[in-house]
């Protein structure tokens, strides 16, 4: 048999860990690779069931953004392994950076870097204050002429959905294969039609999560638990303790929580919501599928190719707290009468995404087959 090629995966970040960061740690574990990262967490590694042991820093960033991104580009464009490893895997957006001294490699895109190209707008109008916009224009300015220049160094582009490729050829101007991410759908399993709906992401303002919880005030007969996440920078933070103060006493958030126990809630739950604007994947839908539970979601973004349509639930062609709230009424009545309406379905679409698919994917990309 032929030895196996040493591979390298760099990512921004593993001080908090989300969908992007199960993908890294997932390939890491699968192609027995090492990761390079800036800010790391063996904690929360472990927590989401992962080893740190592969897992090394290249050094600390600060915790604020624009200094986070902009220290870590310089982190990666400065790294310089040598001829340690034979193939590199770019899995972070800013990590992109690290591209000309490290080949041959593959970036795997969960979005061309939002905050400068898809979600400019949407930030300059709602997240940067009045008087940091100029400065915001010339960083973002800067940073694209940047990140067209470091990828000239990437040499192929998979991505994780057809509206992620759309964006790359739209501001990168590059071509990019979907390969959908990997989710561990063996690991999830249907408990019961419980009592309370579930939603996991990280408390960022473009998840509008505060959607959800508005939409929870006007069905008290209903219960709600957010894992949810946030980062320590003051713009998280501020979302965050908004999400807190107008959480009505029918919803928890959980910010820290074991692998197994998530698992165990996805289990329980009678159903699952997903709100984020112009999602790019949407893995947390895929685990609530894989647990036979119905998914009601935006109809925007990776939803609509992680949901098979009516059969695993709802898509939202407009989302606001009252028609969230609608629908949650119109499952629960479906699943009151029938607990298992939607297991089948739901498992069945799952499968679609499990972790073999992605790395047979992986592998015929990288050359190893």
């Amino acid at each position: 048999a032929s030895k196996r090629p040493r591979l390298a995966i760099f990512h921004n970040f593993l001080d908090n860990v989300g969908g992007a960061e199960i993908v890294a740690l997932t390939l890491a574990r699968e192609l027995e690779a090492d990761i390079y990262t800036t800010n790391f967490d063996p904690e929360k590694v472990r927590q989401m069931g992962f080893s740190p042991r592969r897992i090394f820093s290249i050094g600390r960033v600060p915790k604020n953004p624009p200094f986070k991104q902009e220290f870590c580009h310089w982190r990666f464009k400065c790294l310089n392994l040598g001829r340690r490893y034979d193939f590199y895997l770019l899995a972070g957006d800013w990590s992109v950076a690290g591209a000309k001294q490290h080949q041959p490699n593959l970036w795997y895109a969960h979005s061309p870097i939002r905050e400068i190209w898809d979600l400019y707008d949407y930030n300059k109008k709602f997240v940067v204050s009045w008087w940091q916009i100029p400065f915001f224009a010339v960083w973002v300015f800067w940073r694209r002429l940047a990140n067209r220049r470091d990828l000239k160094s990437v040499q192929q582009i998979l991505c994780s959905s057809t509206g992620v490729q759309k964006r790359i050829a739209k501001y990168l101007n590059r071509e990019a294969r979907v390969v959908y991410p990997p989710v561990d759908v063996n690991s999830f399993y249907f408990g019961q039609a419980g009592d309370f709906w579930l939603s996991v992401n990280r408390l960022y303002d473009y998840k509008r999560v505060d959607l959800q919880l508005k939409a929870f005030r006007a069905l008290p007969g209903e219960k709600l638990i957010v894992v949810g996440p946030h980062e320590k920078a003051p713009r998280f933070q501020s979302y965050a303790k908004y999400c807190h103060e107008i959480k009505p006493a029918n919803v928890e958030i959980i910010s820290q929580i074991e692998r197994v126990d998530l698992i165990n809630l996805y289990a329980n739950c009678r159903g699952f919501i997903a709100t984020s604007r112009d999602e790019d994947f949407g893995i947390n839908v895929v685990e609530a599928l894989a647990a036979g539970k119905p998914v009601i979601a935006s109809n925007e973004g990776g939803y609509r190719e992680t949901m098979a349509g009516g059969a695993t639930g709802l898509l939202l062609d407009e989302i606001d707290e009252y028609k969230l709230a609608q629908a949650v009424q119109k499952i629960s009545a479906e699943i009151e009468s029938e607990p298992l309406k939607f297991k089948g379905a739901c498992q069945a679409q799952a499968q679609k995404f499990d972790v073999t698919v992605f790395i047979q994917k992986i592998n015929e990309a990288i050359g190893i087959i």
